[in-house]
């Protein structure tokens, strides 16, 4: 007989969610992360009193009215709306691109004037079919836009220069022609008031969590003790599929990004919660202060800049890269999964997918129905 009815491997949103949704049916679960905290990417670590986003800022938003009514059971949002600002040589701009920004860049002040200056450019470029993003951002917002607050930004995120990536990274720009600066569409959206890290624990509340511990190693030391059964019943698997199987078929690439924080004497360092750095030689793509998520007014301040990286085995994975090679050795890995009796993938790495936060929860949702027989409404 099994120890537990279900192994979680991810404290993340995903295997919260499922854990949570678990314990209520009386399920015995386990949770282990390979990291010494749970939360994963969202773990937030207080700092001189202020919650900092150890893995980048993240902002909750969503459209789903079921997700963000369960997500309230864990904590209480406050009403940050994310209005980040561009940064390039002395000169700032808001994002998304909207009236302000057309304002700042052309002295326009009525949409009309703002969609025709846009159209001028557009038409200047006189692309047909783009064949890289260069032409494809040219095509959909003109020369000026480009170069200011995407052509930078692009090329260090993705360590290549646009005329080298596909058109197909950049599907849209879009262009708001109003002077609102909320960043999201979205219905909903804010910051958990007292940190991600919280949120999490009452999630896992009354659930066993183990942290600092590898899958592979668990079951190693299972397999060790002859006279015990399987751990788990089942286990829920939301670590990378392709290090799940050691990576034999080849392994799934990512882009990575690296953070270098620092406490800064002084009440307020940029006045934003996010700058982004839109410029090719400077080497971050983004500055975050993290007080202004939760209005802070500490005496000093935690910023964090932000730097893309190549990824290789043993980094921190972040963003799949879903091109052709990679989705195509994914749906390898996909078909050996179909044959795990009692292994079910999950999450951003079980799935490579990029998820946000909303869009986790709610396919945590699926999870539990598929498995438990339990339907949450989104």
């Amino acid at each position: 007989m099994s120890q537990y009815d279900y192994l979680i491997v991810g404290a993340g949103l995903t295997g919260a969610v499922f854990a949570h949704e678990a314990k209520k049916l009386g399920k015995k679960c386990l949770v282990i992360d390979r990291r010494n905290h749970i939360a994963g990417n969202i773990y937030t670590e207080e700092v001189e009193g202020i919650n900092v986003h150890r893995y980048g800022a993240h902002i909750f938003h969503t459209s789903l009215r079921g997700v963000w009514d369960y997500m309230n059971q864990f904590c209480e949002f406050n009403n940050y709306v994310n209005s980040p600002v561009a940064y390039i040589n002395g000169e700032t701009y808001n994002m998304p691109f909207n009236m302000n920004t057309f304002s700042k860049l052309w002295g326009v002040f009525t949409p009309a004037e703002a969609k025709a200056k846009i159209a001028e450019q557009v038409a200047a470029e006189n692309i047909g079919e783009p064949t890289n993003l260069e032409e494809q951002a040219l095509s959909l917002v003109g020369r000026d836009i480009f170069e200011k607050l995407v052509k930078g930004y692009t090329e260090k995120q993705w360590g290549r220069d646009c005329k080298d990536l596909p058109a197909s990274i950049i599907k849209r720009l879009p262009c708001r022609f109003t002077y609102d600066n909320n960043y999201f569409n979205d219905r909903f959206q804010g910051i958990p008031m007292g940190g991600y890290t919280q949120m999490v624990e009452r999630m896992l509340e009354g659930v066993e969590v183990r942290c600092g511990v590898e899958y592979k190693d668990l079951i190693a030391e299972q397999s060790d003790i002859a006279e015990q059964s399987d751990i788990a019943e089942r286990t829920i698997y939301c670590g990378p599929i392709d290090a799940f199987y050691d990576f034999k078929l080849g392994t799934l690439e990512y882009r990575s990004l690296r953070f270098e924080s620092e406490i800064l004497d002084e009440e307020n360092h940029q006045g934003v919660a996010v700058v982004n750095y839109t410029a090719r030689d400077v080497p971050y793509t983004r500055v975050i202060e993290h007080k202004h998520f939760e209005f802070g007014t500490q005496p000093k301040t935690v910023v964090t800049r932000e730097y893309p990286a190549d990824w290789k085995p043993g980094d921190e994975p972040y963003y799949p890269v879903n091109d052709a090679r990679n989705e195509a050795l994914y749906a390898e890995y996909e078909k050996l999964a179909a044959e795990e009796g009692d292994v079910v993938f999950a999450g951003r790495l079980g799935g490579y997918k990029y998820y946000d936060m909303d869009k986790a929860v709610a396919a945590a949702f699926d999870l539990v129905k598929n498995e438990l027989g339990v339907e949450i409404a989104k």
